[in-house]
């Protein structure tokens, strides 16, 4: 007997694409755009300064690079204007990751065969509004989705891990916990809170950075790609 299924919800990063690879790809680009136009610095330094910058002031934070420079030695830019150390960091950053950025092929397969569904198909997803939304367009994903459907913690005013986001995306939707699924990779942000209101849980576990980690609790399901996924949603859930 399947189970009833009325809303399934995505988490972003990590889950839809690979956040962390295209990020540090970019990263590195961004670390050669900056030595070729003067900063004398070696990589590994540079790469070992913003990892501590992206650790202390969070990977939202919009100057990663001006923070860079000042923890650098002063010879290592002198006679160099900054603005254009930064500015050339900064385009390769986005040129690199905006030229590969692309949701994983069995997610976009999945998630066309979802939309002819009778199924909410929704994102919770915890960032800054407009960097996530951007997201969400730029991996043209939007025509897979419910309009209304679709989270942001800093528009809703609350973050993850706390559960009151997902209750407050159900309670607006009118979806009941039990009836909905969350799918994420991170088992103590995504996981744990789905988890203590009920909902069904699957987490995605890829080689995304939170791939390893662990959780208080365990998922319903877990899965390596949405094929599994898919395989769940018609085995258990008659999807």
């Amino acid at each position: 007997m399947t189970r009833p299924l009325d809303a399934i919800f995505f988490d972003i990063d990590d889950t839809l694409f690979s956040t962390s690879v295209f990020a540090d790809k970019a990263r590195r680009a961004a670390i050669d755009a900056m030595i070729a136009v003067g900063l004398r610095s070696d990589r590994e330094t540079l790469q070992r300064e913003l990892q501590e910058v992206l650790v202390e002031f969070s990977s939202n934070y919009g100057n990663h690079f001006d923070k860079l420079l000042l923890r650098l030695p002063p010879e290592d830019s002198a006679d160099l204007n900054p603005a254009l150390i930064v500015a050339a960091g900064v385009v390769a950053y986005h040129e690199t990751k905006w030229s590969e950025f692309k949701v994983y092929d069995d997610v976009y397969e999945v998630l066309g065969w979802l939309a002819d569904r009778k199924l909410v198909r929704g994102i919770i997803s915890a960032g800054l509004s407009i960097k996530q939304a951007e997201k969400i367009i730029r991996l043209k994903i939007y025509e897979f989705l419910s309009p209304n459907a679709i989270f942001i913690t800093e528009q809703v005013g609350i973050n993850k891990p706390n559960p009151k986001v997902y209750l407050r995306a159900l309670k607006e939707l009118g979806l009941e916990p039990e009836r909905a699924m969350y799918v994420g990779d991170h088992p103590s942000h995504d996981i744990d809170p789905s988890n203590d209101i009920g909902m069904t849980t699957v987490r995605i576990r890829r080689s995304g950075k939170h791939s390893e980690a662990t959780g208080r609790s365990s998922p319903d399901f877990e899965v390596r790609d949405f094929y599994g996924l898919r395989k769940i949603l018609r085995e258990e859930f008659g999807i």
